[in-house]
């Protein structure tokens, strides 16, 4: 192992672990877009009745397309308030950790859509999306404080739990109440840990 890239590495870390407050802090407002976003999908989803299984897709993978857009401005926002790159240490690492969760999410989609699935079947593809981003954010913190990691494993777990409960006792009603499955899953979580970390950094701060 090349000796400077090591401690290239080693300074790199060093310094995300410091500044781990300031990110946490920046962490609010994104959760609590995100779960807004996400609540508001779920309750859209359900009255425009979008019950086809790839109608379900289509509309959830845009959600998160537009999510992901809306977050990364708002990162950039706080980027340039705080007089700092945007593209910084903490968003490659970031980047690196849920690249391929994503992609595992995006291709094994198109593998479901391209399968004619039942509308049952739409939950499983919710449990693999709670799954696949419960680890992805697990990861994505691993130079923070628990709680994201936290929160992370916990939608994992959740994700692992329901799928065997589901298995026990069944899906829940097909069509476009899987909409407020994925409000509740996705978008509740997330809202309560936005004003969560709100109301700690008030406390700390």
């Amino acid at each position: 192992m090349n000796s400077d890239w090591a401690a290239q590495q080693l300074h790199t870390i060093r310094t995300l672990m410091e500044r781990s407050a300031l990110y946490r802090r920046a962490l609010a407002p994104v959760m609590t877009l995100t779960g807004v976003l996400g609540l508001a999908a779920g309750v859209l989803g359900w009255t425009t009745h979008l019950g086809e299984p790839v109608a379900f897709v289509l509309f959830w993978g845009g959600t998160a397309a537009v999510t992901a857009v809306l977050v990364s401005l708002l990162i950039r926002r706080q980027a340039f308030k705080a007089a700092e790159p945007f593209w910084s240490p903490p968003m490659r690492r970031v980047a690196q950790a849920v690249a391929l969760p994503a992609l595992a999410a995006v291709v094994l989609s198109l593998y479901w859509c391209l399968g004619q699935p039942e509308p049952e079947s739409v939950y499983e593809l919710l449990l693999l999306w709670l799954l696949l981003y419960g680890l992805a954010v697990n990861a994505a913190g691993f130079f923070m404080r628990r709680g994201i990691r936290l929160f992370g494993g916990l939608m994992a777990l959740v994700g692992l739990g329901l799928g065997g409960y589901f298995l026990r006792a069944g899906p829940p009603p097909a069509g476009a109440a899987a909409h407020l499955w994925m409000g509740a899953l996705f978008g509740l979580p997330h809202l309560a840990y936005g004003i969560y970390l709100y109301f700690t950094e008030n406390k700390s701060s």
